[in-house]
């Protein structure tokens, strides 16, 4: 009876691993992947945790706009205690500094000026950008010529090998629209009027659609040089001297 019962054990244990194995499929547990978010908040830490070793109390650091600076601005917050304060270049950015308690100079009034950190649109391997997504390119301009350390912080979707296939946007005062539009056009571009969108500078923004960008330098020169802009979104001839990527093997380090 022992024996029986035994090897009816023996028979009911084959059979339930016989079952497992046709027809229980264990799919492989796959690693949490983060967000665009979570990547951008990844990035904007980093920035923090590079510059805060060299502020002091006094100070001041240049700070851009757009989803991505939003985060930095959050993240900075947590050591307001550590620096005087912020120059913005947006107003949008100056009431989410305010916001957190972070006084806001203007520029004219800032002589020393250590890192300005923003995000990008484009990136390529060598730093140079596309920017002005927000349509604060002109202000974000003039405050990279300013600061010493240039830092863009930007998710791993931003690098490309060429920059164009997101749309170049310029600054245009809004009598010249069509006359740089043409302009634009004979440069091969197919410009855009932005519409139901002004300037913090009151202003009207181009983008320019289809346009392979091989020599950023120059093109930037070409189009500032065209009457009527203000400036346009390429930051090659101030190109970025840090990049800070966030891919989901962590955050990569790009220099110039």
């Amino acid at each position: 009876m022992t024996a029986c019962l035994t090897h009816c054990h023996r028979s009911l244990a084959l059979l339930v691993s016989s079952y497992k194995e046709s027809h229980l499929q264990i799919s492989p547990v796959e690693p949490t992947r983060m967000t665009q978010d979570q990547l951008k908040q990844a990035v904007a830490q980093a920035a923090v945790d590079f510059i805060l070793p060299k502020l002091d109390d006094k100070s001041i650091v240049g700070v851009g706009t757009g989803s991505t600076a939003n985060c930095f601005i959050d993240a900075l917050a947590q050591h307001k205690g550590a620096f005087d304060g912020a120059v913005a270049s947006s107003e949008a950015t100056a009431a989410r500094l305010k916001g957190h308690g972070i006084p806001v100079y203007e520029l004219n009034t800032v002589s020393d000026l250590e890192f300005y950190v923003d995000g990008a649109d484009e990136s390529d391997e060598h730093l140079n950008l596309i920017k002005g997504g927000g349509a604060a390119l002109t202000r974000e301009k003039i405050v990279a010529a300013v600061a010493k350390t240039f830092i863009c912080i930007a998710d791993g979707s931003k690098l490309v090998p060429v920059l164009g296939a997101f749309p170049l946007p310029v600054e245009v005062i809004p009598m010249a629209r069509s006359h740089v539009a043409r302009a634009l056009v004979k440069l091969g571009g197919d410009p855009v009027y932005r519409e139901g969108v002004l300037t913090d500078n009151g202003n009207i923004i181009l983008d320019v659609h289809n346009m392979n960008i091989t020599n950023p330098v120059e093109l930037e020169a070409q189009i500032n040089n065209i009457v009527g802009v203000v400036t346009n979104g390429l930051f090659a001839a101030r190109s970025a001297d840090l990049l800070l990527l966030g891919t989901q093997e962590g955050v990569m380090t790009l220099k110039r």
